[in-house]
């Protein structure tokens, strides 16, 4: 029987959208779980949304729609992306579930009636975004220590979790498994700032608003994150608060690994298990707290205006080039960087040039020279066994920086061996042997050798880059291949397809100018300048002959669709009298395209033709900023096509 891996993300709070940086925790998890599943363990993979909360609530509020709606739509939108970014989580959850409300309510009246809860009353420092209370102690230059925001005083009945009664407890436990909190630093941080210090009890309960669980034995009072999000990990595993768990629960109980931001480890390392301490469960083996991919200037935020999203950055880049990028560039404890540019050089230099070249030339040399037949090997040669060596060298490799959480490091494991490979095709010279008069016996070892290396390396980056992988092995004429197949050499296929370019090297200078064609960069999204109705100032004066530079014609849109995988651009044509023109126009969340078609319209006709998003646009139609947003400006349907408008 399989040995049992259960393994959980944090749930995505369902305030808004998620980021790039966000979204990492979901493709680190991911490329965890493949590579256990290739391991052999039985794996057990959730993630899901965390859906109550005061902010929530008030985010509802402000759009004008229920709590229950605001979640239905974020949740749908997270589950979106998280199935873009090609995850395999066996189990999405929503805390809004109705099973886990009950557990949830049982759970608090199981803790109440045994006496770790309790009522009183709460006082202090009140952080909205963050929805904690604070001491005026705990403030950092008087603001939240969690987020650097503003606080309020606050006064509030509550229950209370007795955190400070298994405080002794809890310290014995993290000090006798070096292995429950990851990195170390995080290990030394709980215990010295939080835990030596004296742990206060926790609030667990909430009267200031009504989006939450209630608490079903006092109606006033809502059930708190700290009890609600983090028994997720064992309601919907089949924990029973009244002792009769499923077979699931007891098989994969407790957790092999929490993989969640640094930013949360305190609640995932104190608060949560003083509360399975309470309930007589067993703790988590791993609490592992990932770093942050950040901007160069700092922590993603809306307010900055520095926010990526994934959905974005695969439209401009593909899925595994976006999944690539961030399991490499975030370090096993520190925060990794990213932007447009940094994404770019590192597809050109990792994926096309190294990657990407070395599949490209060996498929391409095999169908040239030997009309694509895979031959048996000759003698073999020094290098040959020098190349074999780094061959046999990375499974256990790349299987020694997984077990001990080293992701990155892990990838930089399959670009030695695909590195040496390169140079091995240099040293080689098989252009050479594969001249008329060249050592085609020779040659047929060197690329048996070549193919072979690229095997390997193709099924251990499948955790990472599993599409990417599925496509090698096609190139290279080989079925899908096991964990035991990258430490045999000598498994090549009869065969190979037709060689394929996996990533094309992108023009830097181009690529950001599509970019910022298509307001792509969300800084700029953020940073708009307020509307003023009164007139602008600063605006360029110009004379009549500057004016009549710009050739403005009626025109009638004849067509128009949505540009795919574009949330923002209409593709459309319009006839201008003379010719049928294609436009791009950034108008899809202000009208449908039934709306449009047929419609007569203002053609800024002469407009120098540009690239959106790899699409050609041979004009752009006129419009108006408005409080109701853009507002397309349609003509007389009388008019005629082309007309010249003065």
């Amino acid at each position: 029987m399989a040995k049992k891996y259960y393994m959980t993300t944090a749930i995505a709070y369902t305030s808004a959208k998620p980021h790039i940086g966000n979204t990492y925790e979901i493709v680190l998890a991911d490329s965890i779980a493949r590579f256990k599943r290739m391991q052999g363990y039985d794996v057990k993979f959730q993630t899901g949304t965390d859906e109550h909360g005061e902010k929530i609530q008030l985010k509802a509020e402000a759009a004008g729609i229920t709590p229950q709606a605001y979640v239905d739509n974020v949740a749908g939108e997270i589950k979106r992306i998280w199935d873009l970014m090609n995850t395999t989580y066996d189990r999405f959850i929503r805390t809004t579930d109705p099973a886990h409300e009950k557990k949830i309510q049982k759970i608090f009246k199981k803790l109440y009636d045994q006496g770790d809860i309790y009522k009183s009353e709460y006082e202090g420092m009140y952080c909205t975004p963050c929805e904690s209370f604070f001491t005026e102690s705990q403030l950092v230059d008087g603001k939240c220590p969690d987020c650097g925001r503003e606080v309020h005083p606050a006064k509030e009945e509550a229950y209370f979790f007795k955190l400070s009664k298994y405080a002794k407890k809890l310290e014995e436990h993290i000090e006798s498994h070096p292995e429950f909190i990851w990195p170390p630093a995080r290990k030394n941080e709980m215990i010295n700032n939080f835990i030596k210090p004296g742990l206060q009890d926790l609030c667990v309960s909430r009267t200031s608003f009504s989006w939450g669980i209630p608490v079903d034995f006092d109606p006033g009072h809502v059930v708190y994150v700290w009890i609600d999000a983090l028994s997720n990990y064992i309601t919907f595993a089949g924990y029973d608060p009244e002792g009769n768990h499923t077979e699931e629960y007891k098989h994969y109980w407790p957790a092999d690994l929490h993989l969640i931001g640094k930013d949360i480890v305190r609640f995932h390392t104190i608060y949560w298990p003083c509360i399975l301490m309470a309930l007589g469960e067993p703790l988590p083996k791993q609490v592992f707290g990932h770093p942050w991919l950040i901007m160069s200037d700092g922590k993603m935020s809306k307010s900055k205006g520095n926010v990526l999203y994934a959905d974005d950055l695969v439209d401009l880049f593909g899925v595994d080039a976006v999944r690539y990028f961030v399991l490499h560039e975030i370090p096993y404890a520190n925060d990794g960087i990213i932007s447009y540019e940094l994404m770019m050089e590192r597809i050109n230099a990792d994926l096309a040039n190294i990657l990407g070249n070395l599949v490209n030339r060996t498929v391409s040399m095999t169908n040239k020279y030997f009309g694509g037949e895979i031959r048996t090997p000759g003698e073999e040669t020094e290098l040959d066994k020098e190349l074999k060596a780094v061959a046999a060298a990375a499974p256990d490799a790349v299987e020694k920086q997984m077990d001990s959480m080293h992701i990155a490091d892990a990838i930089d494991e399959i670009f030695t061996l695909l590195r040496r490979a390169n140079k091995y095709v240099d040293e080689t010279e098989p252009w050479i042997l594969g001249k008329p008069d060249g050592d085609h016996a020779r040659l047929a070892t060197v690329l048996y050798n070549l193919l072979e290396c690229i095997r390997i390396g193709a099924t251990l980056l499948k955790p990472f880059m599993p599409e990417t992988a599925q496509k090698i092995f096609t190139q290279i004429g080989v079925e899908d291949q096991t964990l035991e197949d990258a430490r045999v050499f000598g498994k090549a296929g009869k065969q190979v397809g037709k060689p394929e370019i996996l990533f094309a090297r992108i023009d830097i200078p181009k690529k950001l100018e599509e970019i910022n064609a298509t307001k792509a960069e969300p800084k700029k999204e953020e940073k708009k300048p307020e509307k003023k109705q009164e007139k602008p100032e600063g605006i360029a004066t110009i004379g009549i002959d500057d004016f009549a530079k710009v050739a403005l014609r009626v025109a009638e849109i004849k067509t128009c669709e949505p540009l795919p995988k574009s949330d923002k651009l209409l593709k459309m044509t319009v006839d201008n009298g003379k010719e049928i023109k294609q436009v791009l126009s950034g108008i899809a969340q202000y009208y449908t395209p039934d709306q449009l078609i047929g419609k007569k319209v203002i053609l800024v006709d002469n407009l120098a033709p540009a690239k959106l998003r790899g699409t050609l646009s041979e004009g752009m139609l006129l419009a108006a900023d408005s409080a109701e947003g853009v507002k397309v400006l349609f003509l007389d349907p009388s008019l005629e096509n082309g007309a010249v408008i003065r």
